[in-house]
């Protein structure tokens, strides 16, 4: 019986970088904002417990989320931001029984979510082998940013979190380029590209470029995804059903949630197959 050491490293899990909602005190329930539309029923503001959420910092509607117009919630990912900022930077102290820690911790949670994002995505680089030239930048990175994620809370909300996401997207996209040159065939480049709803059926896509792609109900199904770069890639209600996305570069929890797919899909190791999907 195969385990999880047999895994190659960018499939091994990492889950500090996972959402654990029992060791969060509910902060994307709280912290964030939405407005009403086909992800949510209704408008939340900041800072502002969502209606639903009871007193032991669970959703009250969390197995039905979806029927009830909260599809947004099923489709975010906090990649253990969550956690950290509740257990780590405030120490177990939730908002509820210390109030005056609320205001600091929903104004960090945001910061930290971007800075644990940032985490994934490096750590996913240096488990590639094809990476290696760029490791010694991402050792630093990963260093530099994991200090970051242990700071307190008012030196995380005076982060310039855009500069330091600038200079790590430099070292992911040279990490990009190495790890899909290894893919066989013209690696397609989509970058940025509108691709809502388009027709890419069982299209072979391994090694293609498809950061920030706009895939919003694109059907891919049977499509070959291994080692495309898929950050940013907007998934939202594609069609993933027998999709490969084993390899896939640089691919979140979030992009599956958006999308649908199938018992036939096939996804990496790390993450988890949507409950919605059939």
């Amino acid at each position: 019986m195969s385990t999880t050491s047999d895994l190659p490293p960018h499939q091994q899990p990492q889950p500090h970088l996972h959402a654990d909602c029992a060791n969060c005190f509910a902060l994307c329930c709280v912290a964030l904002p939405f407005a009403k539309s086909n992800d949510f029923a209704v408008n939340k503001a900041a800072g502002t417990p969502c209606k639903n959420l009871r007193q032991d910092f669970r959703c009250g509607i969390h197995t039905r989320l979806r029927d009830k117009g909260f599809q947004g919630c099923t489709t975010f990912d906090c990649f253990g931001a969550g956690q950290q900022v509740s257990q780590v930077t405030f120490g177990g102290r939730d908002w509820r029984t210390h109030p005056g820690t609320a205001v600091a911790m929903f104004e960090a949670f945001p910061v930290m979510r971007q800075l644990h994002e940032l985490l994934f995505y490096v750590t996913e680089a240096l488990a590639r082998p094809a990476a290696r030239p760029v490791h010694p930048g991402l050792r630093e990175a990963l260093e530099e940013t994991t200090r970051w994620a242990a700071a307190d809370a008012e030196a995380l909300t005076g982060l310039d979190v855009g500069a330091l996401r600038q200079k790590i997207n430099t070292l992911l996209l040279e990490s990009s380029e190495l790890v899909r040159a290894k893919a066989p065939g013209r690696r397609k480049n989509h970058r940025g590209a509108d691709l809502m709803g388009a027709r890419l059926a069982r299209a072979d896509l391994r090694g293609a470029n498809l950061r920030g792609a706009y895939l919003i109900a694109a059907n891919l199904s049977g499509a070959d995804l291994r080692l495309a770069d898929l950050i940013g890639a907007d998934f939202r209600d594609a069609d993933l059903r027998g999709a490969d996305l084993r390899d896939a570069l640089f691919l979140t929890q979030a992009q599956l949630n958006a999308a649908r797919g199938d018992t036939a899909t096939k996804i990496p190791t790390t993450l988890t197959r949507p409950a919605h999907w059939a």
